[in-house]
């Protein structure tokens, strides 16, 4: 049990403020390169997308239990859908809870960036272990248990190895990666709605058109807009972090 032991006071013993991101502007190339990389090429984007989406599930997930839902569960896939599941009132709370899927990755972006810049970077990878290790119970698929058990995995490495000098460096660059993938899923559902309509059912724009009469564009455009006022501020977050000019700073 020492080791359970040693790894809780770990987890605990990262919820404290340390330092914020170094102001070297070479850092900041590094640590957007190293979003890129992940979030950009195909080869990577393979794996990472796969965190994506249990992100963008688990946005779904906490949106029904913030309006009274209960979670059934969830499926992940190695194609990169997923699906959330849960009980309760349709009306605003299905359109809520399913609105909360693509926006969702960019907003953890935003968190992650916030917490590497003012401090609680090793706070962010703490409580990521929580919620990635809490979110395991509602897996109801073999795939799902395996890109789960995956992320929460690496978190635990991060946790583990990231020495705390380094971790506003590697949250700020998983923060950027999310925004960027975020980014990229929205255009990925927009090609759905333009260029690959059979699997218009897919899109949770399309079954918010189809719940509520309002049209799947405007969906769409909602998507963007929480998408888009995420990379904004981290943006407005990371230019003064970095010594950049004050006009990018805002």
């Amino acid at each position: 049990m020492t080791w359970a032991v040693s790894f809780w006071d770990r987890i605990t013993s990262g919820f404290s403020r340390t330092g914020g991101l170094d102001a070297d502007p070479w850092l900041l190339v590094a640590v957007t390169a190293a979003a890129v990389l992940l979030a950009v090429p195909r080869q990577t984007w393979r794996w990472f997308g796969l965190f994506v989406t249990f992100v963008h599930e688990l946005g779904h997930a906490f949106a029904a239990l913030l309006v009274g839902h209960r979670i059934s569960g969830i499926e992940l896939r190695f194609d990169h859908s997923g699906q959330m599941k849960s009980l309760g009132r349709g009306g605003f709370g299905a359109l809520w809870a399913g609105f909360w899927g693509y926006p969702v990755p960019a907003l953890t972006g935003l968190v992650l960036i916030w917490a590497a810049q003012t401090g609680w970077a090793s706070a962010a990878l703490s409580g990521g272990v929580l919620v990635l290790a809490a979110a395991l119970v509602f897996i109801r698929n073999l795939q799902g248990a395996a890109i789960a058990g995956g992320c929460a995995v690496t978190a635990v490495l991060l946790l583990w190895f990231v020495p705390a000098t380094f971790a506003a460096s590697v949250v700020a660059s998983l923060g950027i990666a999310l925004l960027v993938g975020a980014v990229r899923d929205w255009l990925n559902v927009v090609t759905v709605h333009t260029r690959r309509r059979r699997s218009l059912q897919s899109s949770d724009a399309w079954i918010l058109a189809q719940r509520s009469g309002v049209p799947s564009v405007v969906w769409l455009g909602l998507f963007a807009g929480v998408i888009g006022a995420c990379t904004a501020t981290a943006f407005r977050l990371l230019a003064p972090a970095f010594s950049l000019p004050g006009w990018l700073a805002g």
